[in-house]
């Protein structure tokens, strides 16, 4: 997503905004998801503008600190660290199944494999020739393949000032190869991506249009059978092992499998970047939100 200022959010209306979520922090649990009793913690409001959260096998939670180029660790002891810096700008990460963070880099708009031990390897860097809009958010198939959106959001450290590809699209790079696939190309802004873990759907958001759309996987791993599942757009999402779709934006809102609303978990930051689950068993709601990232204690748990 593009960087939301926080000069607009006045001292007065961030109070109004804390006051609002502590008078609902006892009724999260209302919310058939949430934990009994469970609160909302900050973990930390040092950053500029917080995206990308990924889990790795042991629950430990890495996400991006896109302005200043950073990308952090919050391990299932609950401790904050510095993973890496300078890290092409990355803003969307997910683990393969080797313990790679592949991430969508977008300082010269490419799609890099970040090793355990931080060698950098660059999956895509271009598609004929053009260099992508910006790679956002990925999601990776079981069989390894990548799923990523290219939105344009024109970035103040590129030198450029409008794309070099007609239109903003979904992509599909099959594992191993070089060259990715176009899936969609009919969306307006593609954003928030993932998938479900037998590999048979994936769920993109058109944020600019305000729309999640829900689509059966071929073999090839071409996108059909397009339907609208919520009148919703997100910036990032994330599924649970019940099959509810989790949206960020203003807050984060939960859709069951069938697309009914099961409620808004209000979060204290003017934007909800993305969401994962992580800790030990899984159950544990890790929010990136502009400045800040929080935790929230949940029934259900994650997906691999």
């Amino acid at each position: 997503m593009n960087y939301y200022s926080k000069a607009g959010l006045t001292l007065v209306g961030m109070m109004a905004i804390a006051t609002t979520i502590q008078a609902q922090s006892g009724r999260l649990d209302s919310i058939s998801v949430v934990a009994p009793n469970a609160e909302l913690k900050q973990v930390s409001s040092q950053f500029t503008f917080t995206e990308g959260p990924a889990v790795n096998k042991k629950g430990d939670i890495y996400f991006t600190d896109q302005p200043n180029d950073k990308i952090w660790l919050y391990d299932t002891n609950g401790k904050l660290s510095l993973y890496m810096d300078k890290t092409g700008r990355s803003n969307g990460l997910y683990f393969d199944k080797k313990g790679n963070l592949v991430s969508c880099a977008d300082a010269q708009n490419e799609l890099w494999s970040i090793s355990p031990d931080k060698k950098i390897t660059v999956l895509l860097t271009d598609v004929e020739g053009k260099k992508l809009n910006g790679p956002n958010d990925l999601w990776i198939a079981p069989k390894g393949g990548i799923y990523f959106t290219d939105p344009y959001y024109q970035r103040d450290y590129w030198e450029r000032k409008k794309p070099d590809i007609d239109g903003q699209k979904v992509y599909f790079l099959p594992k191993g190869k070089q060259t990715p696939i176009i899936v969609d190309a009919d969306l307006q802004q593609p954003n928030g991506i993932v998938g479900t873990p037998d590999g048979k759907h994936l769920y993109v958001a058109d944020i600019r249009a305000g729309k999640t759309y829900k689509y059966d996987i071929a073999a090839s791993g071409a996108l059909t059978n397009r339907q609208l599942f919520v009148s919703q757009g997100s910036d990032g999402m994330t599924l649970d092992n019940q099959g509810n779709l989790y949206l960020s934006g203003k807050g984060v809102t939960v859709y069951s499998p069938a697309g009914e609303k099961l409620g808004t978990i209000p979060v204290p930051s003017r934007w909800v970047g993305n969401l994962c689950f992580g800790g030990k068993a899984r159950n544990v709601l890790f929010i990136t939100a502009t400045e800040s990232v929080y935790t929230l204690p949940m029934r259900v748990k994650g997906v691999e």
